[in-house]
């Protein structure tokens, strides 16, 4: 218990000084130096020098901003229009018609970005006007947005699951080819709750009553076949083995930049403007990564992480039992912290235990993944909400928030769904590791 107390401790800090808006990874950082100088020795902390030369000179960590302009480029030359047409027209005559495409449309664009608020920004700055525009409820369309937002995390590629494969010294690849199917699972699922929504309350979302001309289905379907192409290429490429992830990185950044100027939308300033949103992004990435391996660092020297993977298995609850205790914490945590400090911050405690468990590291990190999306959109942190409260005028958290946590449901069932049956996620990995 006295490591559950000390971590305890730990996080207690940490939140104090995410009360007072220091920026997470230097939190983390900050924890680790005077944690490390206080607890173990003045000494150790010139290992934490070593830790961040050695992360930030490691080959694999190229992926992250090669990945991230990818995506940067497409939503900058308005590719998100292409895929939420084609999705329109292919769900017409499902109840929900235009929050099913919203879904799906984040689920394709997701196969090419790696982030869940680029993701939700691109899709939903034209779904949810649109939505609105033909008497979709405003929760509905708010809530499909953002749960749809999130499957950019988890259908690779995904930011999310390079920060946990870095972590946890678990391939990348095999991370981004288990999220495949789960991702398309969840997307199921989320299209399902839409369906069952609007079939009890069918003023909700009303149907559409234009048929879309030839000429209308075929220019839909042919907008689509770059991404489509793109988002294959990247994945085959990891899936034969032809290319490593960063490999496959460099390819769609590559391959992105080609499509937007094939269509025309790749002007210099397009290209700037994406490259410095990358830069950026990355920047936060590498500060989030360091602090992160800060506190593992931190932890591992105080014993934290072994304590508690013996606490947790020495439960009076079958493996399947301690798994659902794990979710529950990571469900609650999610409310209040970021995806990304959750993966850093609480991961290197957990992952000791999974593998006692008997749990595959690559199954875990689908699964925590999952949580991410979750956190993405539960209040009173959850940044998928901010990211739709700033695209959408005359908008309240309130009524964002509410349509949103329903989604939360079909996310958790996913989860079930994945422990009961985790070879959904394991699968496809175990098939490339055998040949």
């Amino acid at each position: 218990m006295q490591a559950f107390w000390g971590f305890l401790g730990f996080l207690g800090v940490l939140m104090v000084l995410f009360a007072v808006r220091t920026p997470v990874g230097v939190a983390l950082a900050m924890v680790a130096f005077f944690g490390t100088a206080t607890l173990v020795s003045t000494n150790s902390v010139e290992q934490l020098a070593t830790i961040s030369f050695s992360v930030t000179s490691n080959f694999i960590i190229v992926v992250v901003p090669l990945f991230i302009l990818m995506g940067e480029v497409l939503s900058a030359a308005k590719i998100g229009a292409n895929l939420f047409r084609a999705a329109e027209i292919w769900f017409r005559r499902i109840p929900g018609a235009l929050a099913v495409a919203t879904i799906w449309a984040c689920a394709i664009f997701g196969s090419v970005c790696g982030s869940s608020p680029v993701t939700a920004t691109t899709i939903g700055s034209m779904a949810i006007p649109e939505m609105i525009r033909r008497g979709y409820n405003r929760s509905l369309a708010l809530g499909a947005t953002a749960a749809g937002g999130t499957l950019g995390i988890l259908i690779p590629p995904s930011i999310p699951m390079i920060i946990y494969g870095v972590i946890t010294d678990t391939s990348i690849g095999h991370l981004f080819i288990a999220g495949i199917v789960p991702g398309l699972l969840l997307a199921s699922l989320l299209t399902l709750t839409v369906v069952l929504m609007v079939q009890r309350k069918p003023e909700w979302a009303p149907k559409i009553l234009v048929e879309p001309s030839r000429e209308d289905k075929r220019s839909a379907m042919m907008g689509t076949i770059p991404v489509l192409l793109l988002a294959l290429l990247v994945i085959a490429s990891i899936y034969s083995g032809a290319a490593t992830p960063t490999e496959a990185g460099a390819v769609g950044a590559a391959g992105a930049i080609v499509i937007a100027w094939a269509l025309g939308r790749m002007q210099l300033n397009v290209l700037l403007q994406s490259l410095d949103r990358t830069i950026r992004t990355t920047a936060m990435f590498m500060l989030l990564l360091i602090g992160g391996l800060f506190s593992s660092f931190l932890l591992a020297r105080l014993g934290i992480p072994q304590a508690m993977s013996d606490l947790l298995t020495q439960l009076p609850l079958p493996a399947w039992g301690v798994m659902v205790v794990i979710n529950l914490v990571l469900l609650v945590l999610g409310m209040f912290m970021d995806p990304g400090s959750i993966i850093v911050i609480v991961i290197p405690i957990f992952i000791k235990a999974i593998i006692a468990l008997g749990y595959d590291p690559v199954w875990f990190g689908v699964i925590v993944t999952i949580q991410s999306e979750i956190a993405a959109i539960t209040p009173p942190v959850g940044f998928n909400l901010f990211i739709l409260k700033n695209i959408t005028p005359n908008t309240n958290m309130r009524e964002i928030s509410s349509g949103a946590v329903v989604f939360v449901i079909p996310m958790l069932i996913c989860i079930a769904i994945l422990t009961a049956f985790p070879k959904i996620a394991t699968f496809l990995p175990t098939f490339v590791l055998s040949r």
